[in-house]
């Protein structure tokens, strides 16, 4: 029996695990005001806040009900928009819609208020940067961003004298209602023991498989392996980092430890999808995905990452992730295995991380070609290179003729113009919707040359290497 709350009700249901969050919402319980859009988690039409009783802080996150399996919900505080309203006023979220005359045909208008509420009730800071991160997977079809941004402002300025962690003071505030302030206590009232699972496919985050599969998984059993806690959690010990299967990439955001080692990170990862699938989707489902173009696999294989494999005898193996790929979409897992742990060694005082990728808008879009790098360096001379790049072979391809001319080599322009050229030797790339053969293979060379520009910016620019543009 799943067994959530919804908005202020407690559910008990014995629908399916594989339908849809959104579908549940919509048609069981003829809750409306989370629309149906595109069914891939790229409008934000269907966002809801969940929670999950982890600590008694606030930790609301923003997610893509189209794409989420009912299941998931399992002992958990899902809001919809209807969840958000107040008795007889607006809510700080909606007032500032309205003031700011944000919506026009008003389809995406519910999916904003609910992604900016949970902005106000999150632990991120409170700044417009932030409110924006927080609406990045919600898309106006009308062209009224602007206003919505304004709409955004006006809640970041409300925020300005919020209390810290106080359902009292946004209650007050009037952005969420009363009933909020009960929820903790209600949660580890509720029975949620593990769910029953059936044999049937392995389900995480679902924001790949329920864009590909939906109507079969749907219909068939699903093993859902969300809240497996042997695949969660993020811990550094001896200058390894090991990453749980289940992990998201606001584990990494959120992650201060990590951030240390990676000044760059939150940069890097603002460029990964939207705020929504960011909190949920998981980097085993990223990497057993096996796409050519996606993002966190080309971010492990430059850091020259290995994975752990578990069976369900519980029998482990560990291989690299750049062994993992065999041929488009085949790897190196057989029936029953789960990817369990990745791991890879932390950057030193004297080595260098960069990713960059090039998509047709900046955010929340798929890549025609990303590259990532990861270089030591001593006295001027490389040490050990570790590159990768996606959408230009059958796999997520980690370049191994080039990382290996580059290991001892001094860093020069005229070294890393001979690298740019084997990195052509190494890359296949087809024309596609993303780009033709011959300006993935462009892009290709003018990633790699941006990795130098921007680790090394004092030493080269594109200028350095416009020869070979």
């Amino acid at each position: 029996m799943i067994t959530f709350i919804l908005n202020n009700k407690t559910i008990k249901t014995s629908a399916h695990s594989g339908m849809t969050l959104l579908d549940f919402v919509r048609y069981e319980q003829r809750l409306t005001g989370t629309k149906i859009g595109c069914r891939e988690g790229d409008c934000g039409a269907c966002t809801v806040l969940v929670r999950t009783l982890e600590n008694d802080t606030i930790t609301y996150q923003s997610i893509t009900s189209c794409i989420s399996p009912l299941g998931n919900a399992h002992g958990k505080h899902i809001v919809t928009v209807e969840g958000t309203n107040l008795k007889n006023k607006l809510t700080t979220a909606q007032e500032a819609m309205k003031a700011n005359y944000a919506t026009q045909c008003g389809f995406c208008t519910p999916g904003f208020v609910v992604a900016l509420t949970g902005f106000a009730i999150s632990n991120s800071d409170k700044n417009y940067s932030k409110a924006l991160d927080a609406i990045s997977g919600n898309i106006c079809r009308c062209t009224g961003y602007k206003s919505i941004e304004k709409a955004a402002c006006q809640v970041v300025e409300k925020l300005e004298n919020q209390e810290k962690n106080s359902f009292k003071w946004l209650i007050e505030n009037g952005f969420i209602p009363e009933y909020f302030e009960g929820i903790p206590q209600r949660l580890k009232e509720i029975e949620a023991d593990d769910l029953d699972q059936p044999k049937g496919k392995y389900v995480a985050g679902g924001t790949d498989l329920y864009v590909q599969q939906a109507d079969n998984l749907i219909d068939n059993s699903v093993h859902l392996i969300q809240e497996k806690n042997f695949l969660k959690g993020i811990e550094i010990n001896n200058g390894i980092c090991n990453i749980g299967a289940n992990s998201t990439v606001t584990d990494l955001w959120n992650h201060t430890e990590l951030n240390s080692y990676f000044p760059n990170l939150k940069k890097h990862l603002k460029l990964v999808s939207s705020e929504q699938i960011r909190n949920m989707a998981s980097f085993g489902g990223n990497l057993v995905n096996a796409s050519p173009i996606g993002d966190m696999t080309i971010f492990f294989l430059a850091l020259n990452s290995k994975i752990t494999i578990i069976n369900p005898a519980g029998k482990e193996r560990q291989l690299p992730l750049k062994e993992f790929y065999q041929d488009y979409k085949t790897y190196d897992l057989k029936d029953g295995e789960l990817i369990k742990t990745i791991s890879f060694k932390l950057p030193t005082k004297d080595s260098y991380f960069n990713f960059e990728k090039v998509c047709k808008r900046t955010h929340l879009d798929i890549a025609s070609v990303n590259s990532a790098i990861n270089i030591s360096l001593e006295n001027e001379k490389i040490q050990e290179a570790h590159v990768s790049i996606g959408g230009v072979a059958a796999i997520p391809k980690y370049l191994h003729k080039t990382s290996a001319f580059l290991n001892g080599k001094s860093l020069t322009s005229e070294i890393i113009m001979e690298a740019g050229d084997i990195l052509q030797n190494e890359i296949s790339p087809i024309s596609d919707v993303r780009g033709s053969s011959d300006y993935k293979r462009l892009l290709g060379r003018q990633l790699f040359f941006a990795h130098f520009t921007e680790l090394f910016p004092k030493q080269f620019n594109l200028n350095d290497f416009v020869q070979h543009a």
